[in-house]
This record gives C-alpha cells, sequence and structure tokens, in this order.
C-alpha cells in the first residue's frame, strides 16, 4: 500500500487500460446474511463517466465504497489504476451520500476544501501559497470563487456538493467517486453540475456516479450500468406497453 505522508505524492507509472476494474466481485457488510453486491464486473476507461442506476439496495453504493477502500471485497478482483484497492487513495475522491462533515462548523468555504491538500502534506507540513493557489484555482474550477471566504453554514445543497468536488481537485484526484450527488437540488443545480463534470471528464477525470434514473439534467452518462439486488440488469424499458 502506498501512502503519501513524506510531504510529496507518490509518482505513479502510467496506467495502461481501464482506470478502474470488478471482475466477479463480491462484497458483503460486516455482519450481513447475504452479500450486497454479488459476482458484479466493470471496466471503466480514463475520461469516461459512468453512471451506476438502480433502486436503494441495488448494489451502487456498495460498489463505490468497496472502490473507495471503505468495504472489503468478498471475492473477485478490484482493481483502481492498475493497483490493489488502497494502492493510490490520493488519485480517489469519494463523495457519499451524507458527508461526513458538521456544515455548522466554523471554517471557511477556503479552509474545507484546503483539507484536500492533506494526503499530500503529511502530518507535519503546514500548506504554503502553492496549495492555496490550488484551492483558489478549484474554486474558480467550480464557480464558487467569490464564497471562498463564507462560512460552510452559508452553503446551499448545490454549493456544497461544489464545494467538495473543489476539494477532490485540490486533491488531485483523478477519479470521482459520487453516491447521489445529485439529489435535493434544483433543476438550474443539476444542470451546472452536469456541465462541470463533463468539463472534468474532457480534461481526463473519471466520473462513476450513483443514481435513481438517468434522463434528468445534469446526469448524462457515456455508459450507464443498471443493477438490481446486487447483480448487474437489464435497462428498463422506455416506453412500457400499458395493458389494455
Amino acid at each position: 500500500m502506498i501512502f503519501s505522508y513524506d510531504g510529496h505524492a507518490p509518482a505513479f507509472p502510467p496506467v495502461i487500460g481501464p482506470v478502474l476494474i470488478a471482475r466477479g466481485l463480491t462484497v458483503r457488510y460486516p455482519g450481513a446474511a447475504e452479500p450486497a453486491l454479488k459476482e458484479f464486473s466493470l471496466s471503466v476507461p480514463a475520461g469516461a463517466r459512468v453512471a451506476l442506476v438502480g433502486s436503494n439496495g441495488a448494489g451502487k453504493s456498495t460498489f463505490l465504497k468497496a472502490a473507495a477502500g471503505l468495504l472489503p471485497v468478498e471475492s473477485g478482483e478490484l482493481e483502481v489504476f492498475g493497483l490493489p484497492v488502497g494502492g493510490c487513495r490520493c488519485r480517489v475522491a469519494y463523495l457519499p451520500q451524507q458527508p461526513e462533515i458538521d456544515w455548522r462548523f466554523p471554517v471557511t468555504v477556503e479552509d474545507l476544501v484546503l483539507t484536500g491538500r492533506d494526503a499530500h502534506l503529511g502530518w507535519f507540513r503546514r500548506p504554503g501559497s502553492a496549495d492555496r493557489l490550488r484551492v483558489r484555482r478549484a474554486l474558480e474550477r467550480v464557480g464558487l470563487a467569490a464564497l471562498g471566504p463564507r462560512p460552510i453554514h452559508e452553503l446551499s445543497g448545490g454549493q456544497r456538493q461544489r464545494a467538495l468536488i473543489a476539494r477532490s481537485l485540490t486533491q488531485e484526484a483523478d477519479l470521482l467517486l459520487l453516491d447521489e450527488p445529485l439529489n435535493a437540488v434544483d433543476a438550474e443545480t443539476r444542470f451546472s453540475f452536469g456541465e462541470l463534470l463533463a468539463g472534468l471528464c474532457r480534461e481526463g477525470k473519471t466520473v462513476v456516479m450513483a443514481t435513481h434514473h438517468l434522463g434528468g439534467s445534469g446526469e448524462e452518462a457515456d455508459r450507464a450500468v443498471y443493477l438490481s439486488d446486487g447483480h448487474e440488469s437489464d435497462a428498463p424499458c422506455e416506453h412500457p406497453e400499458v395493458p389494455a
């Protein structure tokens, strides 16, 4: 396992092939009788935007947590950037449905985004001017430059998501694992967030996003993978026949 606590990001070899690969992946929550993900396979190329689509309990969040190294793999294979999970943590950013952030905590948006540099700074090195420049550029990239000095409790739901994306950019993450990022946001925010993700993918970032359904603004994807009861399933019929 590679850690970047010496104050410098590790130098990773270039990845030839998919960024994220799962082969026959089975994942079980500790103490659960049945696996939450069963014999699941997926290959995600660099720069792609992949949507995991399904209802609650389908296995979407389980896969993202496993790819982020938060759940152990029971069987099968899972590789990120050609390495076992955990081998390149600073290149992977995971945004859960309910981030463990106290939005009432008295810090600014800039302070929150600056925490993305922690993996590169190590335990003892303090952020410098170069790190703060990365923060400002990331906030500009997500359209929050004017809100940097404000306390985080003033952010709306959509702005919070943008701030978390900015944090992943300061982390220099190349793979974004997003769990239902468009929940409880308005149509305008969905559209602008979708444009942001599309722009990041054009720059070579890779996005794997869980969602309940496709078709709404901001939910476009290069590929949709449908899950049901922990398995990949067929796409639902777009125009089901109505029985007489």
